[in-house]
């Protein structure tokens, strides 16, 4: 299939399926999943966090790993009475996206996103683990869950993410504006386009600032960030 011919498709099935969070530039109250986000972030547990990520830093998943071994095996919570969730925006939101999305948009490109190396990033090379990390029970075995900082691992062990609707769709200007999306589509199509092919598991909130407080105010989440000296 070419590259008109999936995106016509795409269409077609956001058309039948919906756009998750909808199409409008705000996210209305109506196209807001806010029964699947409070399952989401409402399981019961004895400590919460939500951690913000802006700047494209992925040290950050470094940072969620150490706190989800450290609460479990050095304070002794439960790995499932831990409540973590991860608030990327800004640049940051494109660790939410498939792989498809980085390579139709060039993503790594259009935002100016490198790996530790200096290299331009060309796919989600956050969501899978890199090596053959094996399910041990040893917290000091470097190959085992709890050693690894991929997204899907740190899902598996309860981390739920969260896609800003507002971002994307800043985003989806930002990359027709620089020429970065394929001849035709305007923004409010490469935004739905971006919406409907997100990493397994992310939920839509109309804008990640507001879930925060939400997160904060209503369930209780302690807030943590990834910052530098």
């Amino acid at each position: 299939m070419n590259r008109a011919s999936f995106l016509s498709s795409a269409t077609i099935a956001a058309a039948a399926t919906g756009v998750p969070g909808g199409s409008n530039f705000v996210e209305r109250r109506a196209n807001f999943d806010a029964a699947g986000f409070a399952r989401a972030v409402d399981k019961p547990a004895d400590i919460r966090q939500v951690w913000e990520a802006v700047s494209f830093h992925p040290a950050i998943f470094n940072n969620i790993k150490n706190g989800l071994t450290g609460l479990r095996f050095g304070f002794g919570y439960p790995a499932d009475r831990i409540g973590l969730v991860l608030a990327p925006h800004g640049p940051s939101s494109a660790y939410t996206y498939a792989d498809e999305v980085w390579q139709r948009y060039h993503i790594g490109d259009a935002f100016g996103l490198k790996d530790g190396s200096g290299k331009m990033i060309d796919s989600n090379i956050f969501l899978r683990p890199q090596s053959a990390f094996e399910s041990a029970t040893d917290p000091d075995d470097p190959q085992s869950i709890y050693q690894d900082t991929s997204i899907a691992t740190l899902q598996s062990r309860g981390m739920v993410v969260l896609t800003c609707h507002t971002a994307v769709e800043e985003q989806a200007r930002a990359i027709v504006k620089g020429g970065f999306a394929p001849a035709g589509m305007n923004a409010p199509a490469v935004a739905d386009d971006i919406l409907m092919h997100l990493i397994p598991g992310a939920l839509v909130v109309p804008a990640m600032i507001a879930a925060i407080a939400e997160l904060q105010q209503r369930y209780h989440y302690s807030y943590l960030t990834l910052t530098f000296a």
